[in-house]
């Protein structure tokens, strides 16, 4: 049985950014991890993965919850630094 560790591993993404789909979609990480991946398939993929980071960010800093706000913010950036096209149109 492949576990949810390893699906992250597979779908191109990390785990903070995958729980960070998750949060935003409302849906579970195995989910997220395949809506990841299917989204880095596709030409504006990356900028609503970004988007998506981004409003939780929002969100979470909304609620002055700034430990989760910086656990994101570290996703961004590591996201935006991995997927550099996703930096062209945000």
């Amino acid at each position: 049985m492949i576990t949810i560790e390893e699906c992250i591993a597979m779908c191109g993404l990390t785990q903070d950014e995958v729980l960070a789909i998750a949060e935003h979609e409302h849906i579970p990480e195995i989910a997220a991890a395949a809506l990841g991946q299917y989204l880095l398939t596709q030409d504006d993929g990356t900028e609503k993965i970004s988007a998506m980071l981004r409003d939780d960010i929002r969100l979470a800093i909304h609620r002055n919850d700034r430990a989760h706000a910086r656990q994101l913010f570290m996703a961004i950036r590591h996201f935006l630094s991995s997927h550099t096209q996703a930096c062209t149109r945000t």
